[in-house]
């Protein structure tokens, strides 16, 4: 697809012009800087830049943090309390840091929330989708593999528990299962893999997100309308767009200072609110937890994970017809990481030639039904398996899987949309009827 015309960086002195042949670094920033942006883009278009804040903060506070940590199971523990009461500033860089990691997640379920909604995902922005939940996969081993390093006992165990759903895999699990500990148990060579990839992942994601805003440049932003801009001249495309400095970067600006004055105050007055009191207690592999408990971003899928239990008839059925391949625990595990792939292909799985949720009053129902979903498997993620959560889990795990693999497809053959506007211009003046030519 052709981008959107707009002019580009011009070199104008003869030093501009020297190292723009070499390396045209300062046309890549004006182009980036100036790239014409769709200009009825609402709020949910901020959270961009609040993903990126808090990419720059997690590597800026991991690095420093790494200068007194130690990677070894006799002194993991000892060392983060080190950092806490004797590293000046410790305290604020470990709550700046595990803090920031909910913010991350706050972030990008937003995001990802707006785009199902939007319909970000639909052509020709498939490619931009698939990277963003590689971004959102990666996202997640970096934080798993973080929350074990403090090597307290929601740390240990909670490592037990997700490592040992790789030894459910038929056949080649238990020797996954052991590369991935560095031995037999979680020890002293689990500690260091995952401190290793740890300090590792948060770069290969901001690699990716360098492609995520290099896919989405070339196609061009999706709006709440979810028309396109025109392309056919520049005239056209600016009475569509507008230059991203200085009006979206303001805007974004603005809306990161909101954010992180609520940020700033969780860091500040309840840095443990959203933490595990037993990861206070140092790892004790004799001493089981009453409940093992991930963190709160992995909480909608650990409920999934929970949820198919031998007892239910779907699990029964799969493990009838694969001779008892798969067993409870490991159609837990495909349910689980499923639940991320149906996600993923929505691109394909919905049919509506329509892109803007806005437009599509069925489709609302049934999106803001999943929205409800989402929060209450993130709920009985963090409760018992006892009834009624047993209960509740499965039926919420069916619809998250039932609104993508059957309601989506469907809603695109019997839904009908309302009337959609026929350029974005026609939906600012809407909205904006006094706003200056």
């Amino acid at each position: 697809m052709a981008g959107i015309p707009h002019d580009h960086y011009e070199p104008k002195s003869g030093f501009e012009q020297w190292l723009h042949k070499r390396l045209p670094i300062v046309g890549l920033v004006y182009d980036t800087l100036m790239i014409p942006t769709p200009k009825n883009l609402n709020w949910m278009w901020i959270w961009g830049i609040v993903l990126v804040f808090c990419l720059a903060l997690q590597i800026v506070t991991g690095i420093v943090l790494v200068m007194h940590y130690t990677p070894h199971v006799d002194m993991a523990f000892a060392s983060v309390e080190h950092i806490m009461r004797d590293v000046n500033g410790g305290w604020a860089l470990r709550y700046l840091h595990a803090n920031g990691a909910s913010l991350f997640f706050v972030a990008v379920y937003l995001h990802i929330f707006r785009g199902l909604y939007y319909g970000s995902y639909k052509a020709p922005r498939e490619v931009t989708w698939i990277i963003g939940m590689l971004i959102y996969l990666a996202m997640m081993g970096t934080a798993f593999m973080g929350y074990v390093l403090p090597w307290g006992q929601m740390s240990f165990w909670g490592a037990t528990v997700i490592t040992g759903l790789f030894g459910a895999i038929p056949g080649v699990g238990p020797d996954i299962q052991a590369w991935l500990l560095g031995g037999p148990a979680v020890d002293n060579a689990t500690l260091n893999r995952f401190f290793s990839l740890h300090y590792l992942l948060p770069f290969v994601i901001a690699a990716l997100v360098a492609v995520h805003i290099w896919a989405f440049h070339s196609t061009g932003n999706n709006n709440p309308t979810g028309v396109e801009v025109r392309r056919t001249s520049k005239a056209e495309a600016e009475k569509d767009t507008l230059p991203f400095w200085p009006y979206f970067v303001i805007k974004d600006l603005f809306a990161l200072v909101v954010v992180l004055v609520v940020f700033f105050a969780i860091v500040g007055f309840m840095p443990n609110y959203l933490g595990h009191p037993d990861n206070y207690i140092e790892a004790n592999p004799l001493a089981t937890p009453a409940h093992i408990v991930p963190e709160w971003y992995f909480l909608p899928f650990y409920a999934i994970l929970r949820a198919f239990t031998a007892d239910v008839w779907a699990v029964q059925f799969v493990q009838f017809i694969t001779f008892g391949i798969v067993d409870a625990k490991f159609f837990g595990v495909l349910a689980m990481f499923g639940a991320i792939a149906v996600m993923a292909l929505a691109p394909w799985l919905d049919t509506s030639s329509v892109r803007s949720g806005k437009y599509r009053p069925m489709f609302k129902w049934w999106f803001w039904l999943l929205c409800v979903d989402f929060i209450v498997l993130m709920w009985v993620g963090a409760q018992s398996t006892d009834f009624p959560f047993d209960w509740i889990s499965l039926i919420a795990a069916t619809y998250w899987f039932a609104y993508f693999l059957v309601i989506l497809p469907l809603l695109g053959v019997i839904e009908k949309p309302l009337p959609q506007p026929s350029t974005i211009e026609e939906d600012f003046k809407a909205h904006y009827p006094h706003a200056a030519e």
